[in-house]
């Protein structure tokens, strides 16, 4: 809630202001302060704005950041380097074996777009530790032979991203990157949403199924192998149709008991939804659904209840989705 995130920074603050008492920290009620609520177009409470240099114009919006530890991290980034320089094997570990997740680049030269662009992701994924490295010994000790970033998930590497010049952009690294706080199918409840939104994956794939099932695992161990492949661009999510508190999430993509095992896509800017035009919940018909939605050729769903049969008996005529283009254009 608002007042927890208040409370989160409240507390950051006090800590910064032992550790970095250059930092200054101010709090304003927009409520009473409305030029400043229009100036800085203030939507949402909190909102929390870096000013770097005195500069008015353009500070830096401090998203998605919901604990004291990682906003404390957040603004350090920003005042100062975002990753740690690794000079030994040793120090390496040390950043892997800090906590759950860490995130290492490995580089054959310090200076390069690629390296840019991995300290610019760093300072927007605050909740994990970033090393960076370009010593020869340090890549030789991971078999590491070109510019790669490494994820790191419990002391183990979960995931090599090469990276090249211009191919990848701030952007689809911290994507990549933040859904590795998820799990590779994160089930859907009401703890869990605020994390899946929290990632800044706009695609998600949702597949509707009792979890009580005979054939809820076979399907299960499709979904999660499909979704291996699409980390990073698509979200993998599954609803449990049995769970009673999801009845919602139903009646939004007008699922009914009839149609599970079901498999939606969902844009989240666009709130444009797919069905998956298959049937059965394979590896195949996953992976293929997902390369049609990603290329821009699968078609939209419109969500339609079926064409009443007597639908132009009378004056008037009865339209629904399925049959509105094609009576009205």
């Amino acid at each position: 809630s608002s007042q927890n995130l208040s409370e989160e920074f409240a507390e950051a603050a006090q800590q910064l202001k032992k550790e970095a008492p250059r930092i200054q920290f101010g709090k304003i009620d927009v409520t009473h302060q409305r030029d400043l609520r229009k100036e800085f177009n203030i939507r949402e409470f909190p909102t929390v704005k870096l000013f770097v240099d005195g500069r008015r114009e353009d500070p830096i919006d401090c998203r998605g950041v919901r604990q004291a530890s990682a906003f404390i991290t957040w603004v350090k980034r920003r005042t100062g380097p975002s990753t740690v320089l690794i000079n030994s094997t040793d120090e390496a570990e040390a950043i892997i074996h800090a906590g759950d997740l860490a995130v290492i680049g490995f580089f054959k030269e310090l200076h390069n777009e690629s390296v840019e662009v991995f300290c610019e992701t760093a300072r927007d994924v605050p909740e994990m530790p970033f090393g960076l490295t370009a010593s020869e010994d340090v890549c030789a000790d991971y078999g590491i032979q070109e510019n790669t970033l490494v994820v790191f998930q419990k002391g183990k590497p979960v995931h090599h991203e090469v990276l090249e010049d211009g191919r990848q952009s701030k952007l689809d690294l911290t994507r990549l990157i933040k859904t590795f706080t998820l799990d590779l199918v994160t089930e859907y409840n009401l703890e869990t949403s605020v994390k899946i939104f929290d990632v800044p994956v706009e695609n998600h794939i949702l597949l509707f199924t009792p979890k009580n099932s005979e054939t809820f695992s076979e399907i299960y161990e499709n979904y999660k192998s499909a979704a291996a492949e699409f980390r990073g661009k698509i979200t993998f999510v599954l609803v449990d149709t049995d769970e009673t508190r999801n009845g919602r999430v139903f009646e939004y993509f007008r699922i009914r008991d009839v149609d599970v095992p079901a498999v939606r896509i969902l844009n989240l800017t666009s709130d444009a939804k797919y069905k998956m035009p298959a049937d059965k919940v394979t590896v195949e018909n996953l992976k293929q659904f997902c390369q049609s939605y990603l290329t821009g050729t699968a078609k939209l769903h419109l969500s339609s209840e079926e064409i009443p049969e007597d639908w132009d008996k009378k004056p008037v005529k009865v339209l629904v989705g399925k049959n509105f283009n094609k009576i009205v254009f």
